[in-house]
């Protein structure tokens, strides 16, 4: 089982002092968020790619690159790259330069997006992207597997034999689909044989196993064997459930709420919100054995071999932050890779 943290890199007024850091800061911030998750031996880190005032990575590879230089063993991902209004030439490129740094340590996590401001910013019409994501795609998967490619599509001018530069150390760059509540997009990356990555930000897991299945089954069926699966979602970890919960309240609703007025959400009260950081809630909020409760609770549902927890969903003092990061690295990840070993274990041998 692998252990990771993402981000979004929010940058809002703190719910509690009303302080807002500079953009400069927060950067500064995230990349000793990074350093510390290597240093506590944890696997993943991800940076989401938003065009938002309320968030700074915009460009997560930028992040990433510095990182690399900064951290041994960690995992470096976009969390997400929206290949829909993006260039599959400069994200092979920007990935690819990132696991140069890395010495092979990059990894793409695609998706369509949880917001559309890169459309518009970008110059592409929001009703084509499906067809552009998936399209895109295609040509991703392409240049990562040949030096020189040869393509044509609709949305981008053709390429006839023309390399692209430099190549990845890893040979696949690893590639992952991170989908939130399409079925089409989980059979679309089981059929290419791509990891899933399935984002449970609401709702009970269970509703989201028949995610995983259509994953499996397609992946199966296009002879692409066991593929990986991750589950993405929001938590905090603190030393006991109630601080967790009293910390992470204000800026969670002040996120959902801000985001759900733009949607027509209804606002989150504390009641919904304890709720949802129950063991068959979403949020992966409480103390560590709590976490480590959920994850193997989860594990049995969807048998996955990676978990990305959100810590930051809103604004919170830096040093909490990384008090959360420093409980998942000591106390939470090494229950659950002996407790995740053993079950891998006691399946082996009944399967012998």
């Amino acid at each position: 089982m692998e252990l990771g943290i993402y981000t979004f890199a929010e940058n809002t007024p703190d719910p509690v002092s009303g302080h807002t850091l500079s953009a400069a800061e927060r950067v500064r911030n995230l990349l000793e968020e990074i350093e510390l998750a290597d240093q506590q031996g944890l696997d993943v880190f991800g940076v989401g790619e938003h065009h938002r005032p309320d968030f700074v990575a915009s460009t997560p590879a930028i992040v990433l690159a510095a990182a690399a230089a900064r951290t041994k063993t960690i995992r470096l991902t976009s969390a997400v790259t929206v290949l829909s209004s993006d260039d599959p030439i400069r994200v092979f490129q920007d990935f690819a330069t990132v696991d140069l740094l890395s010495e092979g340590r990059a990894e793409i996590m695609v998706g369509r997006g949880s917001f559309i401001e890169s459309f518009p910013l970008f110059g592409y019409d929001l009703s084509e992207y499906d067809m552009l994501f998936a399209e895109k795609l295609d040509l991703l998967l392409k240049v990562r597997a040949q030096e020189h490619v040869t393509w044509s599509g609709k949305h981008r001018a053709s390429l006839n034999g023309e390399g692209v530069y430099p190549r990845s150390v890893q040979d696949p760059l690893p590639i992952w689909v991170a989908v939130g509540g399409t079925p089409a997009s989980a059979v679309r990356a089981g059929s290419l044989g791509l990891p899933l990555a399935l984002a449970i930000i609401g709702g009970m897991p269970e509703r989201f196993a028949p995610f995983a299945e259509l994953h499996r089954r397609a992946a199966q069926e296009a002879g692409h064997g066991h593929v990986p699966m991750s589950i993405n979602a929001h938590g905090y970890i603190a030393e006991t459930s109630q601080q967790a919960i009293n910390e992470a309240f204000p800026p969670f609703a002040a996120t959902m709420n801000r985001i759900g007025k733009e949607r027509g959400w209804p606002p989150m009260s504390r009641d919904q919100f304890e709720a949802s950081c129950t063991l068959r809630g979403a949020n992966f909020v409480g103390s560590a054995q709590q976490v480590i409760d959920k994850i193997l609770f989860q594990h049995e549902i969807f048998g996955h071999e990676r978990v990305l927890i959100k810590f930051s969903v809103g604004t919170m003092p830096h040093a909490q932050l990384m008090r959360s990061i420093e409980l998942f690295g000591t106390e939470v990840a090494p229950i659950i890779r002996r407790e995740i070993g053993q079950r891998t274990d006691a399946v082996t041998t009944n399967e012998e």
